[in-house]
């Protein structure tokens, strides 16, 4: 699927206060499905011996694409697209490998 025409389509579900000018909703909502994730993942070592069963990859996915919406719609309240974001992310990485500091720590490496 196309980036864009899934922030689109996304943006046609968005319902939360003031749609277009609250970046706060979104923000606050990625933390939130970014926990259960996290929770889901930490569940997995502590109950399952760090075996991902299918039923379990299951639920991440779906947690996942809650997490992406929430992505979405902040990059929307932006103005930006997420070919955009994707594009600026990969170009990031790159630079970082080609000066041999892909790894380490800081956002201006």
């Amino acid at each position: 699927m196309d980036l864009n025409a899934y922030q689109q389509g996304a943006r046609q579900t968005a319902r939360y206060p003031n749609v277009g000018s609250n970046p706060i909703y979104p923000t606050l909502g990625l933390c939130g499905e970014s926990g259960e994730v996290a929770d889901k993942v930490k569940k997995v070592l502590r109950d399952r011996g760090g075996e991902f069963s299918a039923e379990v990859r299951d639920a991440l996915k779906l947690e996942l694409g809650d997490v992406l919406w929430y992505v979405a719609q902040l990059a929307s309240e932006f103005d930006f697209s997420l070919d955009e974001i994707a594009q600026s992310n990969l170009d990031k990485l790159a630079s970082r490998a080609a000066r041999n500091v892909i790894s380490g720590s800081g956002d201006h490496r």
